[in-house]
């Protein structure tokens, strides 16, 4: 979902359970075109999303991937070791100490 659909899903009114299980096919159409929020006792409960939406999801998901720092490469793990921020946070490399 684009940056564009998901600040107009934030702005749709959320659907009440009850009322998205007695309309559902109106829902499961307007799910193809933007996430519908569906609320219980005043809380949203979750979105429904079309199914290619969802399945974009869940290949973004498996995309993600963290990393052990131990395996990284001793030339990278000095690059970072020498790193230093923004002259504006001095104060902060001075909590961290020089090496």
């Amino acid at each position: 979902m684009s940056e564009t659909e998901m600040s107009e899903a934030k702005t749709i009114e959320p659907v009440a359970a009850s009322e998205f299980a007695r309309n559902f096919g109106e829902y499961k159409l307007k799910a193809q075109r933007r996430a519908v929020p569906v609320s219980s006792h005043g809380k949203i409960a979750g979105y429904f999303v079309a199914a290619d939406e969802y399945e974009d999801f869940l290949r973004y998901k498996a995309l993600r991937r963290s990393f052990a720092t131990a395996s990284l490469p001793d030339d990278k793990v000095e690059l970072i070791a020498k790193t230093r921020m923004h002259p504006r946070h001095r104060k902060l490399n001075t909590r961290l100490g020089s090496k």
